[in-house]
């Protein structure tokens, strides 16, 4: 009943702006609709011997409201992501739970706080569903490979003057409108509230933010303060009324947080016209989702150097820090990022599936292909191994390495509404990524293969 009221609502909204457009040429309809096609055999983690490779295609549907008025912004965007065929075609009902499908992407209002006459550039609050894109997207990004997207219910104040921006964001979360208490349960229906990062699992109960950056002649630096709060919960152990020999773990949510502060910077910079050079390091303390300390860190830097106008390539390293010990913890959790951007298009590391708990150490190789003004090809190759040492329980050391990735993917933009995107990974694991310490796969096959093709048209509805 609820997705046949919004879609009613879908409907006489698209509509009445269709007729508003004769009145005001600032409203814009634009749309998104995005099918890809996946062959997944390993992906995200090693298969084990003998399974089938998965084969589906997915697809995004997006329709996009904006309207500016004086000293205002307003947008809205409606999406649908589903699987093709997880809807009978002959039955009108509600896809499950565990499925995406119909709902608000982003709905804010942004308002300027200026009026013509300051000398300021511009200084606006920007309150609502939101995406939050900045830098690299390493730490905050709208994670737009994933189908349904990331996004985030908040304030935003947003300064800019003279090539400086500062940004302040405030999010608070809850359930639903209590009568009394703060208590919010933030974990998802379908993944344990310790597993995962990025969120996975759980979402913070609050979230504040300072982002400040300069833009320079050869490129631009910024720095981020943020904190994330989490909250509290107590757990207890009972044995399983049907198996004694198990044990069931619940968790309930009590008042208070935990906070975690993540500090550092980014700088980009063009060097001798033909290198591009891209560094980053942050910090973590505080305590993390399930109440432990931590003292984490990571460190990144790549560069790209134009071998000729249609060539580039360059090395990079990341490191992240792992370990840990009783009621702490060294992890260093990405955050709300874009990881599929970094460590690998077959997702291994910091996505859905955990890779254990001892760092990550990234040495990759990239290589950028333009033989024509539409057509882009990249490869990429990664060496990955974890940040410390594996050590069993026997004293016995395990060797570091986990593997290396090669990704092979192609973009080409056949006109500006309408883009092809495909691509080819494979991964060559070790031992020690299917170890229990580390993916835990019995009887794993450590070859792994991905492949994808992506169609995104993007309309708009009012272009003459």
């Amino acid at each position: 009943m609820k997705k046949n009221s919004l879609a009613k609502f879908t409907c006489c909204l698209a509509f009445v702006c269709l007729l508003s457009t004769q009145v005001n040429a600032q409203f814009t309809l634009t749309g998104q609709f995005r099918p890809r096609m996946e062959v997944r055999d390993g992906q995200g983690t090693l298969s084990s011997k003998g399974a089938v490779p998965a084969v589906f295609i997915s697809q995004r549907s997006r329709l996009n409201f904006g309207y500016g008025g004086y000293r205002f912004k307003a947008f809205a965007a409606l999406q649908d992501v589903r699987v093709w065929g997880q809807d009978a075609s002959s039955i009108n009902r509600v896809t499950t739970e565990s499925n995406n499908a119909l709902m608000l992407h982003e709905a804010w209002a942004e308002i300027s706080l200026l009026d013509t006459t300051s000398k300021i550039e511009n200084l606006t609050l920007k309150v609502g569903r939101q995406e939050l894109v900045y830098d690299d997207v390493r730490l905050l990004g709208n994670l737009d490979w994933l189908q349904q997207a990331r996004r985030h219910d908040m304030a935003l104040l947003k300064f800019a003057n003279h090539g400086w921006i500062a940004h302040l964001g405030i999010a608070f979360n809850q359930n639903k409108e209590f009568k009394s208490g703060n208590v919010f349960n933030g974990t998802s229906p379908t993944t344990a509230y310790t597993s995962g990062t990025n969120a996975i699992g759980s979402l913070y109960k609050s979230m504040q933010f300072l982002y400040l950056g300069r833009k320079f002649y050869a490129g631009n630096i910024s720095f981020l303060a943020l904190k994330d709060d989490f909250n509290k919960y107590t757990t207890k152990t009972a044995p399983d009324p049907v198996d004694p020999t198990k044990q069931i773990i619940t968790n309930t949510f009590t008042q208070g947080v935990w906070s975690r502060y993540t500090l550092g910077g980014y700088i980009a910079a063009t060097a001798l016209k033909k290198i591009n050079l891209v560094a980053s390091a942050y910090y973590q303390a505080g305590k993390d989702k399930a109440g432990l300390d931590v003292d984490a860190y990571l460190l990144s830097a790549n560069a790209l150097y134009a071998v000729g106008r249609k060539l580039s390539v360059g090395p990079g390293i990341d490191y992240t820090s792992g370990g840990v010990s009783p009621g702490k913890t060294k992890n260093f959790d990405p955050l709300y990022g874009t990881p599929h951007k970094f460590w690998g298009y077959m997702d291994y590391f910091y996505v859905a599936d955990g890779f254990g708990k001892n760092g990550l150490m990234d040495v990759y190789m990239k290589a950028r292909y333009k033989p024509k003004d539409k057509l882009l090809i990249t490869l990429d190759g990664h060496a990955f191994s974890t940040s410390n040492a594996l050590t069993r329980a026997d004293g016995v050391e395990v060797n570091q390495h986990l593997g290396t990735e090669l990704d092979l993917i192609f973009n080409y933009s056949m006109t500006k509404a309408i883009s092809i995107e495909g691509g080819y990974c494979t991964f060559f694991g070790t031992p020690t990524l299917a170890d229990p310490m580390v993916k835990n796969i019995p009887n794993a096959s450590l070859q792994a293969n991905w492949a994808y093709l992506m169609i995104t048209l993007k309309p708009d509805f009012l272009a003459k």
